[in-house]
């Protein structure tokens, strides 16, 4: 199976659960229109004719993922991250175990990715993977791979616990895009020492404007011989720390660079479920549903979403309640336009949205593959 057993159950009966009754608390409408506090943010409404209609699961809201960060801090400033610039001002700054156990437990998501910054340099790094599947919740760690040899023994192999090692393409163009030499190797190592220990790894690779989908072939089919467990891949979109804009992806140009996704998902164990690739491929549309991936960091929650800060939140209730969920989204906000990333719309696929009757069969086999 593509995910352990106990994961997918899991993940599959949160979701019945919480589609069936979902915790009313989360579904109130606290949000304004105007922040007195900052008289210069803009707030964005779209101009359209017709009445929008309202997100199909607007009253219904619950997390699947949360990206918990507990530091911003990293040995690498990639070209197309906005991590270190936004946050430049805390960037010395970090949670404790017990903030993220916390948000771990007040979000209530069934996975949680530990991401940053580089999740590696945090002190305490073993005990929080190890407080977060001791509660039962599967965990990805997010990391460049640079520490992994020298960080291992801090950690226990374990049925849902996953390394996600970042790479972009083959060793010149991803140490290119990482900005330092020696990176890709210093990844590869950490990959192959993490499978001779045991543990589950997978890859993320994010497409970019000049990335050459040949070369993501080529290190899928170079990654093998590692028998990594899996691999995720999202098109590139801009944060509004980061000055680069030519390197990020138009909706147009993502239907072309991901038009061939369908064949390299028969070849290679993509951890793209096939709704979201539909999507990629412009075969369906798929509104964002940004709650269903909450961002904590050293300034409390996200909001609205992992890319877009407007506000930050000191409780999980007050970010559920309190974004104006109905600004943001294609259509309704310019800086959502062409976003198309994973973190926004696996989720719309998770929860069923805009499903086709052969979903299901699709999903089922894509599972098991």
């Amino acid at each position: 199976m593509k995910f352990p057993l106990s994961m997918t159950a899991g993940m599959a009966g949160y979701i019945m659960k919480n589609k069936m009754r979902p915790r009313p608390e989360w579904q109130v409408n606290k949000s304004v229109q105007h922040d007195a506090s900052n008289p210069f943010k803009i707030i964005y409404t779209a101009q359209t004719a017709e009445k929008r209609e309202p997100h199909p699961m607007i009253n219904k809201r619950f997390p699947l993922v949360l990206m918990l960060e507990p530091l911003h801090t990293c040995n690498l400033t990639c070209t197309g991250c906005g991590r270190i610039r936004e946050y430049e001002s805390t960037i010395t700054q970090k949670l404790s175990v017990e903030q993220c156990l916390h948000a771990v437990d007040e979000c209530g998501a069934p996975m949680v990715t530990i991401c940053g910054g580089e999740p590696l340099l945090y002190p305490e790094i073993g005990a929080l993977a190890k407080g977060i599947l001791n509660r039962g919740h599967s965990c990805y760690l997010c990391t460049n791979g640079m520490f992994m040899v020298r960080k291992l023994k801090e950690f226990t192999p374990h049925d849902l616990f996953f390394f996600n090692v970042h790479l972009d393409g083959m060793e010149k163009n991803h140490d290119i895009a990482v900005e330092r030499e020696g990176v890709f190797q210093e990844a590869i190592k950490g990959i192959q020492a993490a499978k001779a220990a045991g543990f589950k790894v997978v890859t993320n690779t994010t497409v970019y404007v000049e990335t050459d989908m040949n070369e993501i072939e080529e290190l899928f089919e170079y990654l093998k011989q590692f028998n990594v467990d899996g691999h995720t891949i999202s098109p590139a979109y801009g944060y509004s720390a980061v000055d680069q804009r030519e390197i990020f992806l138009t909706r147009e140009r993502v239907y072309e660079k991901f038009k061939d996704i369908d064949r390299l998902a028969k070849k290679y164990p993509l951890q793209t479920t096939p709704v979201y690739m539909d999507f990629l491929q412009g075969k369906r549309d798929l509104p964002c549903t940004a709650w269903g991936n909450p961002t904590y960091n050293v300034k409390g929650w996200k909001g609205p979403c992992y890319l877009i800060t407007d506000a930050h939140h000191k409780t999980f209730e007050e970010y559920m309640t309190r974004t104006a969920w109905d600004n943001y989204g294609p259509g309704n906000d310019p800086r959502c336009e062409h976003c198309m990333m994973h973190c926004g719309f696996e989720p719309s696929a998770a929860f069923g949205i805009n499903s086709k009757v052969s979903d299901p069969i699709r999903l089922l086999t894509w599972l098991v593959r």
